[in-house]
């Protein structure tokens, strides 16, 4: 077993799987990057959960076909149906890969679903005492916790052989998605100050900094640097984002569950400063280089922050019982709680002074954009 692909013989079809959501997906866009440029005449799959296929047609620059993942046991982002599994399994082994790729996690369960799927040869991090599975791959290394995730990422690409290893995220718009953003904002309320947007949704509710700090934190930056403000989330946030907008006295502009992916990136583009808890579209202002501020519970910053911490800070407060990986948390949710409004309020006055925010510039930019 080498630890490097050698560079002759270099692989006509590359698989790479990646079964994840939004902000895993954009941190692995600098390894699609790595293997487009490492292996420019390959054909590229990502097998992905089936909201990815849009991903993958946005960045069709890098990768060429999408496959939707149907399930395996012990990968638990897809219920397991074996009747659907073996037909799969079968398309996939006859379609006949040079290189699967296993970027889902550290292997444990994964690696055996990328072997089942009859690759010439594989790639991917183990974890622990090596399963016969893991063995098993073609070149393999030792799944490193220590790193943040855009760097393991590009870890697997530098496994394949790839020398290209640029960490930066990044996120193309088209002009249908601008078109919408410039509509959504025609309902933005008039403000001399910066845009600032938030997001207070999370997939899971123990990632949630308390609505009632999301509407002090937007009232309080409305006051002190007259800003105009923004509330984005997906279809099932519109409630959460209400409760938000309720407790407040200033009017925000509510666009919960009224954007398309693109929409909300393009809207993203033009604020000012984003403000949101761990999850997805935190990595999307990353991408799109709007200065933001992301709030860890019980997460792990050396993880999931952002590289660039000039332009992207994390706030996070120290408790004994995080990182943890509750859904619900079981007791207080001290790990948000303790992080108040003014502590954000502060970060974020201090990145939008060093932005040097020239508030004529931005008003004539809005309402050209309207």
């Amino acid at each position: 077993m080498s630890d490097r692909l050698p560079l002759a013989g270099k692989p006509r079809r590359i698989a790479v799987f990646r079964a994840l959501y939004l902000g895993d997906l954009l941190l692995a866009v600098p390894a699609l990057r790595a293997l487009r440029e490492g292996f420019p005449q390959a054909e590229i799959t990502l097998i992905g959960l089936p909201w990815a296929a849009s991903f993958a047609h946005r960045f069709r620059r890098y990768v060429d076909r999408f496959v939707e993942f149907v399930g395996y046991p012990g990968i638990s982002e897809v219920p397991v149906n074996m009747e659907r599994i073996k037909p799969f399994l079968d398309a996939q082994q006859a379609y006949g890969y040079d290189l699967v790729v296993q970027m889902h996690g550290s292997g444990q369960t994964s690696n055996a679903f990328v072997l089942a799927l009859g690759g010439r040869t594989t790639a991917g991090y183990t974890i622990g005492t090596f399963s016969a599975a893991s063995r098993a791959l073609t070149w393999s290394a030792p799944y490193p916790t220590d790193q943040p995730e855009v760097l393991r990422n590009l870890g697997l690409a530098a496994l394949a052989g790839c020398a290209h290893l640029d960490p930066t995220l990044e996120f193309p718009l088209c002009a249908e998605d601008r078109a919408e953003a410039t509509a959504l904002l025609s309902g933005l309320p008039r403000a001399r100050g910066p845009v600032i947007g938030f997001h207070p949704g999370a997939s899971r509710p123990a990632r949630r900094w308390p609505t009632a700090y999301f509407a002090a934190l937007a009232d309080e930056l409305a006051r002190e640097v007259d800003g105009a403000i923004i509330f984005t989330g997906g279809p099932d946030e519109e409630l959460i984002v209400q409760e938000v907008v309720d407790k407040m006295t200033t009017r925000p502009l509510n666009l919960a569950g009224k954007t398309s992916l693109g929409g909300l990136a393009a809207l993203m583009s033009r604020m000012d400063l984003f403000i949101s808890n761990d999850t997805g579209p935190a990595h999307l202002a990353n991408a799109l280089a709007t200065p933001s501020i992301t709030i860890f519970g019980p997460t792990e910053p050396r993880r999931w922050a952002a590289l660039d911490r000039a332009n992207h800070p994390f706030i996070q407060q120290s408790v004994a019982c995080s990182p943890c990986t509750y859904r619900d948390c079981p007791i207080d949710q001290r790990c948000l709680r303790w992080i108040s409004p003014q502590v954000v309020s502060a970060a974020a006055q201090e990145l939008l002074k060093r932005k040097k925010y020239d508030a004529t510039s931005q008003h004539s930019h809005l309402a050209h954009s309207r």
